[in-house]
Parts: structure tokens; C-alpha cells; sequence
């Protein structure tokens, strides 16, 4: 420990909407911070790609030399909220090998590189903290690496991404189409000007990895997880949701699966599907995140929040911040990697799920026996059938359109069913495919 009164000696590095607000903090609730930690925190310097003195804060702290400034002997603990992968793993690593704890908010680097810092962390005896990289605000990897430590997690589901759940939502609401609600969420500061990492469900994954990581005791990546994004969702499929009773959400979700000779996998896995209107996560609107953890013991429960923003994300980097503070004070260390179970990652086509169909075709008889045999000769069991006639501009029909709800049935099933569907020459267009979760009928 730096031996400045006492002090603990943090590093910032990057001073965005995250990082501005963690100094913002660390000053304005000095006091406080003290006396839960036991020790006065002390911000030695900033690290920054171009110094630049007018950033609200005094110029003497600003340094485009990470490398020094995670090295120096007054530093205990780098914070780190500057992102991307790299400059960020070089710099942590540097850290963790030089003794100081380390708080991240870096969930692309905690997607990849998890264990290589945990491993960096175990052989320095300090801490690596990252709650901040999932949803925001929300207290999550904390609650599945203590709280639920006793119990046995099966199933991790959420909402984690507030630029895809506020498009959905708008498009839910309002009736818009995808590029309408994107323009949206644009204009109102929810997407970046490139929103592919969040609507093509990287993000999301980069999260279900950790998550899933911590949950099941395994080394999850964010290449294990699989991933599909929501670009294709219409507002044709939310006026078919709301027929089901359900609303559309893009979701991250791991869980513990048993195969039919008794192998427990992983599996992990980001789509957009169709929620029940009784599910917890289908009332989730807006940019706000939630995630339900189902454990044996424990039951179901979730935790809602904001997910993003300078202040909500803040104040999960100040909770890591106080726990490695108090641990340095303390001389004990925090939750180390868990990662005993090393347990297969289950490929996507063994997942038992329902899904929705929605496809267009030929307004003529026997259309609708040829569809179900499709599936019934791939043991796919129909749930419902909803077919409706359509017509032209002229006002003249010219097809129909057959929405199919299945029971549960393997990805690969669904997936070859699809497939044989799309060669029938009844069948003009598959319209949609999607998953409908949170019921296992």
C-alpha cells in the first residue's frame, strides 16, 4: 500500500461519461468512502489518449503514459474504464503483475480474456474486480459469486443491452418499424452512430460469456456463445407476438443443460424471441437491463436497473473500487476465479426451445397439410396455427400468410424443418424465425 497517510493510491484510466463520473465520486464523497473503507482514497493520476487540460479536472493528473502511471509506487488500485480490448488487457495485465488490484468495466476484454487476468490476479495474491461489465448498475456478478456460492445456478436470463431493449420496446409500442426506432434511439443518445455491436448481439454476448463463466464454473468466451441479432425483427411479428399473448425481447441466456446420456453442457446464447406478457422480463421497457438468475435452492430471482450511463455504471466500479480498497485496509482478498467445473460448451442445434414461424404462402388447398407434415416428419409438435388471407394493392388476394407455434424441439430440428419448408413450392417466403422462451410447454 502506497504510505501517503494511509492513503490509497488509485489510477483512472479514461476519463469518458464512466470515468469523469468515478472521479466525480472519489472527490464529492471523500469523506464517506473513508470511513467505509477504513482508508482515505487518493486519485494519483488519469490516464488519457491526448492530454487535454481542459477536462474538468487538474491537469497535473492527465498522462497519455499508461504504462508509467500503473507502475508508479503510490498506486494501489487501477481503475480501468477506457476500453477497448487492447490498449485496456496490456494495461491491466502491467497492473496485476505489478501488484495492484484492478477494477474494470470492460466487458469485451472480460469476454475473452477472463482467465488470463484472473490468472494474473491469482499469481499477485490481488483482486480483479468487474461488476461493472454487466448491466450497468445492477449488482449481478457479485450475487452469483457470493451470495449464491452455497447454491447451484441453472439458469441465467436477461435483458442486458439498453440500445436493443429500447428499439424493441418502441417498436412494440408504437407500431414503428426497425429503422424508425433505431433513428430513435440515435437521435435520443441510446445507439452510437455504428450500432452493429449492440444490434447484432455482440455486446450481449461479450456479457452472456461472463455471466455464464461465473455462473457454471466454466471458461465461457464470448466465441461459445451463440449469437444472432434483431435487425430482422418486424413489426409484422410484434402484431403477431401481441396475437400470442407476448411481446419481442432480445435475449442473453446461459444455462445448465443435461444431454439424453446424463453429460451436463453449458450452453449460452444471445437471440431475439418472443416473451410471455406474464414474464417478469416481458414489463422490462426502455433502456432499462434485467436479469433473472434461477438457482435449486434459491428460486427464481431477478434484478432490474439501469444498464448504461456515465452515473449507473460509476457506481458499480465505486462498489468493486470500495471492495478492493477494503481489502488492501484488511490485508484479505476477494472472490478468485471458479473454474472447477470445465463443463462443454453444448452446440446451439442440441437446445430444446418453442419456436414461431412466420411464413408466406400459396392461397390454394392442401397448403396447410403440406406445411404441417414438414414438420411432423422431423418430430417437430405444432402448438398453434394462425393463417390469414392477403391481398394486393388492387384489394385482390394473393396469398396467405401462416404463422406456426411449436412446442419444444431441438435447434437442429427446427433448423432442418426450416430449411425443407422454404423447398416446398406452396411456400413463397419464410418471413421470421423466432424462439419463444420463458414457457416450456
Amino acid at each position: 500500500m502506497s504510505d501517503a497517510k494511509n492513503e490509497i493510491g488509485v489510477a483512472v484510466l479514461g476519463l469518458g461519461n464512466v470515468g469523469s463520473q468515478v472521479v466525480r465520486i472519489i472527490e464529492e464523497s471523500a469523506s464517506d468512502l473513508a470511513a467505509r473503507i477504513g482508508a482515505p482514497l487518493k486519485v494519483r493520476g488519469i490516464g488519457v489518449r491526448r492530454v487535454d487540460t481542459d477536462r474538468g479536472v487538474p491537469a497535473d493528473l492527465l498522462t497519455d503514459n499508461i504504462e508509467e502511471l500503473v507502475s508508479r509506487d503510490d498506486v494501489d488500485i487501477v481503475v480501468e474504464v477506457m476500453g477497448p480490448v487492447e490498449p485496456a488487457r496490456k494495461a491491466i495485465l502491467a497492473a496485476l503483475e505489478q501488484g495492484k488490484s484492478v477494477v474494470t468495466a470492460n466487458k469485451a476484454l472480460m469476454a475473452v480474456s477472463a482467465g488470463e487476468l484472473a490468472a494474473a490476479a491469482e499469481s499477485a495474491h490481488v483482486d480483479l474486480y468487474f461488476e461493472a461489465a454487466v448491466a450497468g448498475a445492477i449488482p449481478v456478478i457479485r450475487p452469483l459469486t457470493q451470495s449464491l456460492a452455497g447454491d447451484t445456478v441453472v439458469r441465467v436470463a436477461g435483458i442486458v443491452n439498453g440500445t436493443t431493449n429500447y428499439i424493441l420496446s418502441e417498436m412494440d409500442s408504437t407500431g414503428a418499424d426497425y429503422a424508425s426506432a433505431l433513428a430513435d434511439a440515435g437521435a435520443l443518445g441510446y445507439a452510437e452512430a455504428d450500432p452493429t455491436a449492440d444490434v447484432e448481439g455482440f455486446d450481449a454476448a461479450a456479457k452472456a460469456a461472463i455471466l455464464a463463466s461465473i455462473a457454471f464454473h466454466t471458461r465461457v468466451t464470448s466465441d461459445d456463445v451463440y449469437r444472432e441479432g434483431m435487425t430482422k425483427v418486424s413489426a409484422a411479428d410484434f402484431a403477431s407476438a401481441r396475437a400470442l399473448g407476448c411481446t419481442i425481447k432480445l435475449l442473453a441466456i446461459c444455462e445448465r443443460i443435461t444431454d439424453n446420456e446424463g453429460q451436463e453442457r453449458v450452453s449460452a446464447r444471445v437471440y431475439p424471441a418472443l416473451v410471455p406478457l406474464e414474464h417478469p422480463l416481458a414489463s422490462v421497457n426502455g433502456a432499462f437491463n434485467a436479469v433473472v438468475v434461477e438457482a435449486e435452492a434459491a428460486g427464481r430471482l431477478m434484478f432490474y436497473g439501469q444498464g448504461a450511463g456515465g452515473a449507473p455504471t460509476a457506481s458499480a466500479v465505486l462498489g468493486d473500487l470500495v471492495m478492493a480498497a477494503r481489502n488492501r485496509v484488511q490485508g484479505g482478498r476477494g472472490p478468485r476465479e471458479s473454474k472447477y467445473a470445465k463443463l462443454p460448451i453444448a452446440p446451439i442445434g442440441l437446445i430444446p426451445t418453442r419456436y414461431y414461424v412466420n411464413m408466406n404462402v400459396a392461397d390454394r388447398p392442401g397448403v396447410l397439410s403440406a406445411v404441417a407434415a414438414e414438420f411432423s416428419k422431423r418430430e417437430v409438435s405444432i402448438a398453434e396455427v394462425r393463417q390469414e388471407g392477403m391481398v394486393d394493392e388492387g384489394g385482390q388476394r394473393c396469398g396467405a400468410r401462416i404463422v406456426v407455434v411449436t412446442h419444444q424441439a431441438t435447434d437442429a430440428a427446427l433448423s432442418e424443418t426450416v430449411a425443407a419448408l422454404a423447398d416446398l413450392d406452396v411456400v413463397q417466403d419464410i418471413n421470421s424465425v423466432l424462439r419463444l422462451e420463458g414457457t416450456t410447454e
